[in-house]
């Protein structure tokens, strides 16, 4: 559903009555009629954001084990998810038929929506940890959250965090000594005048020491991963309501990214872990 940007599960209803490859990877025999959108709702419903998230644990775990990483850079980013909803007309902050989305930054504008709170590990490009908030809410609120999920994750493989790297809305003392070591820019406003710190301009231009720079140059990677999410796995198309709902679409996308990988490892062709296309044509 998700890899074929099917928008709504009435829609999913009628593929699942006319294609053959969907009815085959649905178990769905011949002289059988496809599944109803009541079954696919309650399938949903059952299922729920905890169980998902299991779900893509495993996943992951497995997928690292594989790999035989001692240890791994962590690249944290934040992502925003517009609501299905218009802005109330009392409280132009808040969403009118989505009572849990919130107005916040989205690109250079601000929107009303949520913002997916990701971390990767840069050489796999796999999700480690994710948080659905309120796009109101700021980044530092939740790094320390997402980076300790991240760990739990890491410490089942046996894997160690090398380093963060994340930018300048996550810079805040408590996640830079959580770590042995954090590549985050410094806000202009902090730390004034002191020279060698990392920084980045408005134009994304960076400044400090040439190790600092190269390290900080992987963030560029998650990026990639959210654009995959939204463009690839229709993580920017959906149609439901609150945060749990939309929290629940934007995992299945996080497991299409996961499963893409996995077998991309199974039929022995690597470089297609990050070729969505390619599974989906």
């Amino acid at each position: 559903m998700r890899m074929k940007a099917v928008r709504s599960l009435r829609e999913m209803t009628r593929i699942l009555n006319t294609d053959q490859r969907i009815r085959k990877l649905c178990l769905i025999k011949d002289s059988q009629k496809g599944y109803t959108r009541s079954v696919l709702s309650r399938f949903s419903r059952r299922v729920g954001e905890e169980n998902l998230n299991k779900i893509i644990d495993r996943k992951v775990v497995k997928l690292l084990k594989d790999q035989h990483s001692g240890e791994v850079d962590v690249v944290l980013d934040a992502s925003f998810i517009k609501a299905w909803s218009i802005r109330h007309p009392t409280d132009n902050q808040i969403g009118y038929s989505d009572a849990d989305a919130r107005v916040g930054r989205s690109g250079r504008s601000f929107a009303l929506g949520y913002k997916l709170h990701l971390s990767i590990d840069h050489k796999t490009m796999l999700p480690l940890s994710s948080v659905f908030v309120s796009a109101n809410q700021n980044e530092k609120k939740h790094s320390l959250t997402i980076l300790n999920k991240a760990k739990r994750i890491l410490k089942r493989c046996k894997v160690k965090v090398r380093s963060v790297v994340a930018d300048s809305q996550y810079s805040d003392s408590k996640l830079r000594i959580s770590v042995e070591k954090a590549t985050i820019p410094y806000p202009a406003n902090h730390m004034k005048g002191i020279e060698g710190l990392l920084r980045v301009d408005k134009k994304f231009r960076t400044y400090g020491s040439e190790e600092q720079k190269q390290e900080y140059h992987k963030r560029p990677l998650i990026e990639a991963v959210n654009s995959f999410l939204k463009t690839q796995y229709s993580m920017a198309n959906n149609k439901v309501r609150g945060l749990k709902q939309v929290a629940f679409y934007a995992l299945c996308s996080i497991l299409c990214l996961v499963l893409n990988r996995e077998a991309a490892q199974n039929i022995g062709r690597h470089e297609k872990a990050v070729s969505p296309t390619y599974f989906n044509t």
